[in-house]
């Protein structure tokens, strides 16, 4: 998508129709279209919090998600936004809009919490809005962050433990940022002023006791601290009063609190400047097709009763990519090929050259734009095109070579084959004659350059085929005596045999030339495949140390607060991921 190029307004992206989540065609093909990397932002909290209006305020508009006016919920669904990245040249920005938690119309909180779920998969910064401060109600309302480990899978593999998981998801998810709305506290901690940050922390803060009341307590707060160590924290003043909030989007600027106003502007400098572009395991980086890949495989789970699997996710995307990958790298190869070959080539080598430098460059467009080729599926099928892209190019080589040779024998003999029929030879001596004409047109013959591989063969046939004439010449002429003739006859048997041996040793030379390429193709194929492997290992151990970092900060936070259960645990998964990330990296073979 164009820089300058935007959506005029939001458009629904997954529907929410009597509890079914549905994706719209139509808000797929909007991110089809989108080839640049996505910033995505989405948003939620309970219905009537305000949400839509930040996202107005992100899309640098005043109207646009809608904010409704009444006590009812009214966005349904998924709503996005598509808009260039103000701050971030050639990156897209996309902004998920969700419909209010909590809506008493809907009387089930299980479509809550697929919404919730969604909007953690599908974004690289998730927003969660709320009304007032940060206290026990708050965390209740936030249960859906509780429920994430029974709605998604961090892998495929049923027999993966939860602590496997933990350490997948926090790869995985969003940065996190809290908004909080009419706020009326004063930031201040034993008459000290805090920041919001600090606030939030403070708020995170667990209670010693074994009881449930502690546990219901310190389960929102653990799993927030868990599942999303990157946190952020807005408040907000009341942005005008009562009688105004009902109009909001239609009032302007100088009927609106300045103190809101500067906290939005706030809000929105950092979302913009501080937000990544959407990223998934190994370091890839989403644009519109692959977010929209990751919204009908995530739907699409959840329709048929199953739980969102990130890793199935991302292989559902890899095929797709992959398959396209080999696609894009055989397109190459043809361009290319089809702009350096001129066959017939003088040698085989010349054209094996030729398809070795080419195929190289479209190895590296196939790394390039694949991803998670597991067991080298795809390189082997890239592999086994290039394969019988270079056997048909030696077959068209061979045939060139062949009509070009044809057509300039006929041309060079034509008239020999003329004066032969026309007797011309048919007299004492002329035999001879025949043999120094044939000499002469050969000479001719060999001197015309770029005749291909097939030059000595087709030469090497023709002449053959034209051995009862030179005989007839021979056994005609009157001039020579028989021993000479029978010398002669000797002559061209050895000629012959002499002519075959070199095709014998030629063929020997083009399958050794064939096997030396298919050995080199097979050497660059697999030294490919290992930096491609190892740059992949060297991304996912950069993850990983990130991972363990911030978990034994977390760690360490549990332990200066006297968590010392919760603290053992964090360490059991800490050491996992050690584990993990010493462990040697996949084997590189192709074959």
């Amino acid at each position: 998508m164009a820089s300058e190029i935007h959506m005029p307004g939001p458009v629904c992206l997954i529907e929410n129709t009597k509890g079914q989540l549905v994706v719209n065609p139509d808000a797929l093909k909007i991110l089809s279209a989108i080839t640049q990397p996505v910033v995505v932002v989405a948003i939620v909290g309970l219905y009537r919090t305000g949400k839509s209006y930040l996202m107005n305020k992100l899309a640098g508009k005043n109207q646009g998600f809608s904010l409704g006016c009444t006590v009812q919920s009214h966005t349904k669904g998924i709503w996005m936004w598509c808009v260039p990245h103000p701050k971030k040249p050639e990156h897209t920005l996309v902004l998920l809009d969700t419909e209010g938690l909590g809506d008493v119309e809907k009387g089930d909180n299980q479509n809550d919490s697929w919404i919730f779920a969604l909007a953690v998969l599908l974004s690289s910064t998730f927003v969660y809005n709320s009304m007032g401060t940060i206290n026990q109600q708050a965390m209740d309302q936030l249960h859906y962050v509780t429920e994430l480990t029974g709605r998604i899978r961090a892998k495929s593999s049923p027999d993966n433990s939860k602590v496997e998981d933990s350490a997948d998801f926090v790869s995985f998810f969003p940065a996190f940022v809290w908004t909080l709305r009419d706020f009326s506290l004063e930031l201040e901690v034993n008459g000290q002023p805090i920041t919001a940050d600090e606030y939030l922390e403070l708020s995170l803060k667990l209670k010693q006791g074994t009881d449930q009341k502690s546990k219901n307590f310190n389960e929102p707060r653990l799993c927030i601290r868990k599942f999303f160590p990157e946190k952020k924290c807005f408040i907000f003043d009341r942005p005008a009063q009562r009688k105004y909030l009902a109009h909001l989007e239609q009032l302007k600027e100088e009927d609106l609190n300045p103190e809101f106003i500067e906290q939005v502007a706030e809000f929105c400098s950092y979302i913009l400047s501080h937000s990544n572009a959407k990223t998934l395991s190994g370091g890839i980086t989403v644009n519109g097709p692959r977010l929209e890949s990751l919204v009908v495989t995530y739907v699409s789970a959840i329709s048929s009763g199953d739980l969102p699997c990130m890793e199935n996710a991302v292989l559902a995307l890899a095929q797709i990519e992959n398959l396209a990958a080999v696609k894009k790298a055989m397109a190459h190869y043809d361009k290319q090929m089809g702009q350096k070959v001129q066959l017939p080539t003088e040698t085989l080598q010349e054209l094996l050259d030729l398809h070795r430098a080419t195929e190289r460059e479209a190895v590296e467009v196939f790394m390039k734009n694949s991803f998670k080729d597991v067991d080298q599926k795809f390189q082997k099928e890239l592999w086994a095109q290039l394969e019988a892209k270079r056997d048909d190019f030696c077959k068209q080589n061979l045939k060139a070579s062949s009509d070009c040779c044809m057509a300039l024998l006929q041309d060079i003999f034509g008239p020999l084959e003329e004066d032969v029929k026309q007797g011309t030879f048919s007299k004492p001596g002329g035999y001879h004659l025949f043999i120094q004409k044939k000499q002469e047109l050969k000479n001719k013959y060999y001197q015309v350059p770029r005749k291909g591989i097939q030059a000595e063969e087709v030469l090497k046939n023709y002449l053959e085929s034209k051995e009862d004439v030179a005989d007839a010449l021979l056994q005609t002429d009157q001039s020579l005596t028989e021993k000479e003739k029978e010398i002669e006859v000797e002559r061209i048997k050895a000629e012959s045999a002499e002519a075959a041996k070199k095709m014998l040793e030629e063929m020997q030379k083009k399958n050794e030339q064939m096997m030396e390429q298919k050995d080199k193709s097979y050497q660059e194929h697999v030294r490919q495949l290992t930096e491609k492997i190892e740059s992949d290992r060297a991304q996912l151990l950069a993850e990983q140390e990130k991972t363990i970092a911030l978990k034994l900060q977390e760690q360490e936070r549990l332990l200066r607060e006297g968590f010392q259960n919760e603290s053992k645990k964090l360490h059991k998964e800490i050491q996992d991921l050690q584990r993990r990330s010493t462990s040697s990296g996949p084997a590189c073979n192709i074959l």
